[in-house]
């Protein structure tokens, strides 16, 4: 079967190019007919925009992401609806005794008006980069295992959500502070854009709302 490929960060960086077409049966045959060396440990696989395991068999024309775990979680944009379940599974040690998350949805009025939906833009590649920056700063501040951070593009309705954060640690105080360290400092440094669409208008927000 020929399925397109789709690297991302660093394992793009590795290779030198961000999408090709492969032939392969499962997605466990994926990373051999790449030919890029020693499989990075917690790869993460995804066909269709859907996490997969390696027995899942593809078909021709079937889009293979595959997704770079770093320093120890997840940093990824994705367009299709966020699972929290998941962010707090990528942040599960044996050595915390804490997982904090935060949660954020898309409210229905903001600076005064009635929001229809929002539509969020990234730099797709230095986004994740700096996630992984905003954890290794974290790392260094608190005793933590590991950060999990998944924020969507595109457009998300009322209610929906946009960004999930789990930090797990050995003790809470840390779990909880980190966690909020984590969206103060993507609102901050992340560059993703939000346009918010209201009745009769709309408006880009940047980095910081």
């Amino acid at each position: 079967m020929t399925v397109r490929v789709r690297l991302f960060a660093g394992l793009r960086e590795r290779a030198g190019w961000s999408q090709r077409d492969v032939d392969a049966a499962t997605v466990g045959d994926v990373w051999n007919a790449l030919e890029l060396g020693t499989e990075p440990d917690g790869l993460l696989y995804a066909v269709n925009k859907e996490y997969a395991t390696r027995d899942r068999a593809l078909a021709d024309g079937d889009e293979v992401a595959l997704i770079p775990p770093v320093s120890g979680g997840a940093f990824l944009l994705c367009d299709e609806p966020l699972s929290l379940d998941r962010v707090v599974d990528e942040v599960r040690d044996e050595e915390a005794g804490a997982i904090a998350t935060f949660t954020g949805t898309t409210r229905v009025h903001s600076r005064g008006r009635t929001v229809t939906h929002l539509d969020y833009e990234a730099y797709e590649g230095m986004a994740e980069h700096v996630m992984e920056e905003i954890a290794d700063s974290l790392n260094a501040r608190y005793d933590l295992n590991a950060v999990a951070i998944h924020h969507r593009v595109g457009r998300v309705g009322i209610g929906e959500t946009s960004v999930v954060i789990a930090v797990s640690a050995p003790h809470r105080h840390d779990a909880l502070a980190a966690c909020k360290d984590a969206i103060d400092e993507l609102k901050e440094r992340v560059p993703l854009w939000k346009k918010e669409v209201y009745e009769g208008g709309e408006e880009w927000i940047g980095r910081g709302s």
